[in-house]
């Protein structure tokens, strides 16, 4: 049986309350240039390499909020991620664990996470 669904991740949407201040905050923390356009109002396309990341301001409700990361940011430097990560002053919700991967929040209070590779 042909399956038309693919096993591939194109897209992953994050609820966000202002889609100018996402922008600028998402582009800042993964060094992207924020010069890309806000499509319908309530859209925003991270200039991402594989996976996709859609900023949506039109989904975001308080309930909508991530609470557990459904996705990592790739490094293989986890210290040094961990580093970058508090002199940018994110809010940070776990020490590196295991070695391997940390916790943070976005200013909407969505949980992310960035994982060694």
């Amino acid at each position: 049986m042909t399956r038309p669904i693919k096993n591939h991740v194109g897209t992953i949407f994050i609820p966000v309350s202002d889609i100018e201040k996402a922008k600028d905050w998402y582009c800042d923390f993964l060094g992207l240039p924020a010069n890309g356009e806000i499509l319908f109002d309530h859209l925003y396309v991270l200039p991402m390499e594989g996976t996709g990341i859609v900023l949506d301001s039109k989904i975001y409700t308080e309930g909508n909020i991530i609470n557990t990361p459904l996705f990592h940011f790739n490094t293989e430097d986890i210290k040094a991620a961990y580093a970058y990560s508090e002199k940018k002053q994110i809010e940070l919700v776990t020490t590196i664990q295991h070695e391997h991967y940390f916790t943070f929040k976005d200013p909407d209070g969505n949980h992310l996470m960035v994982c060694k590779c």
